[in-house]
C-alpha cells in the first residue's frame, strides 16, 4: 500500500527509545524525513544512527524537553531550516509516575499536566499555521487506554491524558475542513522500557500479559504500524479517532 508519505516532513517527540522511536523507524522505512527529538543527547543520537542504518533515511536528530516552550520553538524553527516545513507531528512523552491520589503533591500534578497534557497541545498548535497554509497535515498523539479504561496505580497519567483526548476530539472537529486529521493512538502494555520501569522486580512478560487476550505484550512496531497509517494520505477521512492498539485489553465498547 503506497501511504504516500514519502518525502513528508514528519516531527517525532520523545523519539530515543520506546513507542517514540518505533514511530519513527516505521515512518522513515515509508520514506518519510524524520525529525527526531528527545531530553537524551546521547540517546536521541543513537536513535538516529540506527534509523539511518536501518533505513538510509533523512534523519534530524534534536535535544529538546517539551515541556520547555523555548526548547520547542527553537527545534521546531531548526526542522523549518532544515526542511521547510513540517506536514506531520507524532506527540509524545513519558509517562508520569505511578502512585496513589494522597501520595502526590501540587506540583507533581502540576508536572504531570505540563508533560501530558500542555506541552502536547501546545505543540500541535505550533505546528498548525504550516499546515492550515498547504491545508493537509496529520497531529497524532500518543496516548495511553486509560482514557478508555483508567489504569489503578497511574491517576496522574489517567488524568491528563484524558484531558488530551477532549482537547484532540475539539481541535478535530476545527481543522477538519482545512485538510488537517488530528487522532489518538491509545498504546495497551507494549514491551518497554517504561514497562519495566512501573512493574519494577516484578516485571515479567507472562505475568503481565496474563489479562491481555492475546497473552502477549504488545511490540512497539505493532503500535508504530497504527500511527503511520493516520499519518498517511490513506486515512485522510479519519479524524477525531482514539485508536486502541492493547492485543483487547480494553473492555469497552467504544
Amino acid at each position: 500500500m503506497d501511504f504516500g508519505i514519502v518525502n513528508k516532513i514528519v516531527w517525532v517527540q520523545g523519539a530515543s527509545k520506546g513507542l517514540g522511536f518505533a514511530c519513527a523507524l516505521e515512518l522513515a522505512r515509508e520514506g518519510a524525513a524524520v525529525a527526531i527529538s528527545s531530553r537524551s543527547e546521547e540517546n536521541i543520537m543513537r536513535a538516529a544512527d540506527r534509523i539511518r542504518a536501518t533505513t538510509g533515511g533523512r534523519v534530524l536528530p534534536l535535544v529538546c524537553d517539551v515541556t520547555d516552550m523555548t526548547a520547542r520553538d527553537e527545534t521546531r524553527e531548526k526542522i523549518l531550516a532544515q526542511w521547510g516545513t513540517i506536514d506531520i507531528l507524532v506527540a509524545n512523552s513519558g509517562g508520569p509516575v505511578s502512585g496513589k491520589f494522597d501520595e502526590f503533591t501540587r506540583e507533581d500534578w502540576k508536572s504531570a499536566m505540563d508533560n501530558n497534557l500542555f506541552a502536547m497541545l501546545e505543540s500541535a498548535q505550533e505546528v498548525l499555521d504550516g499546515m492550515l497554509k498547504k491545508r493537509w497535515g496529520r497531529i497524532v498523539f500518543i496516548t495511553s487506554v486509560s482514557v478508555k479504561q483508567p489504569l489503578g496505580n497511574l491517576i496522574l497519567s489517567n488524568t491528563a491524558r484524558a484531558g488530551l483526548t477532549g482537547f484532540a476530539k475539539t481541535l478535530s472537529t476545527q481543522v477538519a475542513a482545512e485538510g488537517i486529521t488530528v487522532n489518538c493512538v491509545l498504546p495497551g502494555i507494549h514491551e518497554t522500557e517504561r514497562l519495566r520501569e512501573i512493574h519494577g522486580d516484578d516485571f515479567t512478560p507472562e505475568f503481565i500479559a496474563k489479562d491481555i487476550p492475546m497473552k502477549r505484550l504488545g511490540q512497539p512496531e505493532e503500535l508504530a504500524a497504527a500511527v503511520v497509517f493516520l499519518a498517511s494520505d490513506r486515512a485522510g477521512y479519519i479524524t477525531g479517532q482514539s485508536v486502541v492498539v492493547d492485543g483487547g485489553f480494553v473492555k469497552s465498547l467504544f
